[in-house]
């Protein structure tokens, strides 16, 4: 399951699943908490509360050490990007979930999290993506960066960002119609 595609659920609606080393209370951590979260994703503050600010500040080109440069159509993101945020629903240790960027075009991204024994089973739904193209990206993305999430969580070494975002988002730009 952890290397399993993200699923269109809706005209506007990726899902994906990874199955993490537990405990849940150490897999909210590093969705959570800026320094854990910058590991894998992106750093900054979250208000743990509905209503309560995200904050997400992008180094991708930064995330294992040998991510490379980013393809050209993702150039603007080669340093850092700031994506900011409101917590819509906020179950800890369970449930978090935010609208992805600002603004009445604004995606949204939800992340729950079951016990199963030792480890915890991640669901992440990404919808209210506005066209094809996002969804690509949003795919691609999650993939490489929940990815990165299972190697850190296991104490692996990832492969680059770039090269692994390009590679699957080429996979996805045939997967999803």
């Amino acid at each position: 399951m952890n290397n399993s595609y993200a699923a269109v659920i809706a005209p506007n609606t990726v899902r994906i699943e990874r199955t993490l080393p537990g405990p849940i209370e150490r897999v909210w951590a590093f969705l959570t908490e800026s320094e854990k979260r910058r590991q894998w994703l992106a750093a900054g503050d979250m208000e743990l509360k509905e209503g309560g600010a995200v904050e997400h500040v992008f180094r991708n080109s930064e995330l294992t050490g040998h991510d490379g440069s980013p393809p050209p159509k993702y150039a603007a993101h080669a340093g850092e990007s700031r994506m900011h945020g409101r917590i819509t629903a906020c179950e800890p240790p369970r449930l978090l979930a935010y609208e992805w960027s600002e603004g009445e075009n604004a995606s949204h991204v939800r992340f729950e999290l079951t016990p199963q024994g030792d480890a915890v089973h991640l669901v992440l739904v990404h919808s209210r993506l506005p066209d094809r193209e996002e969804m690509l990206s949003v795919a691609g993305g999650w993939h490489t960066h929940l990815g990165i999430l299972v190697d850190k969580l296991e104490g692996r070494e990832s492969e680059g960002f770039w090269p692994t975002h390009t590679r699957l988002e080429a996979e996805y730009e045939k997967l999803i119609p």
